[in-house]
């Protein structure tokens, strides 16, 4: 069940996955992890949730629904609309920079290739959308 202090992680990389969720509680993030493996789980997941994830960080390279139609699928949905959406992949292409911000994603992070960097980067953006982003009212 989803709660203001969850991160939805949609991930089909295990190994990327289990950076991830290593590199939040190195952070000391507290929130509970969500963790969606292709993008229809992460729509059943936020479509049936009582209350938001603070934050998606969202691969674009999924399975059944690729990250790019999840990200269209959340701003299309009143309910879903306005919830942060962190694109965390691997490609590089400037048309999937492109695509991801003309859909209305809140930022767009290359998954660095060394550990120690992917750590880091995934802390980070976990340290600043959990604690020093202001997050809508769940109640809206």
């Amino acid at each position: 069940m989803a709660t203001q202090s969850t991160i939805l992680l949609v991930e089909d990389n295990p190994d990327d996955e289990r950076l991830a969720v290593r590199a939040l509680r190195r952070a000391k993030i507290t929130a509970e992890i969500l963790i969606a493996r292709n993008g229809e789980e992460a729509l059943t997941t936020l479509f049936n949730a009582n209350c938001l994830p603070i934050v998606m960080l969202l691969d674009l390279k999924l399975p059944k629904i690729d990250g790019l139609d999840v990200l269209k699928a959340v701003r299309a949905n009143e309910k879903t609309r306005l919830l942060p959406v962190v694109i965390l992949t691997s490609s590089s292409e400037e048309r999937d920079i492109i695509a991801s911000y003309d859909l209305g994603a809140n930022s767009y992070v290359r998954k660095p290739i060394e550990f120690d960097r992917f750590t880091e980067a995934v802390g980070q953006l976990a340290i600043y959308w959990t604690g020093i982003n202001e997050p809508i009212n769940p109640e809206r």
